[in-house]
């Protein structure tokens, strides 16, 4: 049972910008890891951002540091990721997900990790051309 429903993708031109949202619901827990991933085509998966919800600590990969921001909505319980100056290869699938992570060590090393990233949504497409 799909618990996280990502939204938001779409087309954009170079330099654009979107921002898309999860709706994480419970999985907004003190003890959790909201992270964004995606998966560019012939790519493998990979980490983009993680916000340690109950230490407010957010992480990032090198290749969006600067350009993407990852964001939550406490009383919606919503996870954003806002990004800025998108380029082709930024192309690909958007996900966010979801993990335990009880120490502040877990949650900075969670980005380098998106295997142990329990819980996902479907995705949402993110194209620029």
């Amino acid at each position: 049972q799909v618990q996280l429903v990502e939204s938001g993708g779409g087309s954009v031109q170079p330099g654009g910008s979107l921002r898309l949202s999860c709706a994480a619901g419970r999985y907004t827990y003190k003890r959790n890891c909201m992270g964004w991933f995606r998966q560019r085509p012939g790519k493998d998966r990979e980490a983009l951002a993680v916000l340690w919800i109950g230490g407010a600590q957010t992480t990032y990969a090198d290749s969006v540091k600067g350009r993407f921001t990852i964001t939550r909505d406490k009383a919606r319980d919503l996870v954003y990721l806002q990004m800025n100056g998108l380029q082709p290869e930024d192309t690909g699938i958007y996900y966010c997900a979801a993990r335990l992570c009880a120490t502040p060590e877990q949650a900075q090393s969670a980005v380098r990790n998106w295997a142990d990233f329990r819980y996902w949504g479907q995705g949402t497409q993110v194209t620029v051309s």
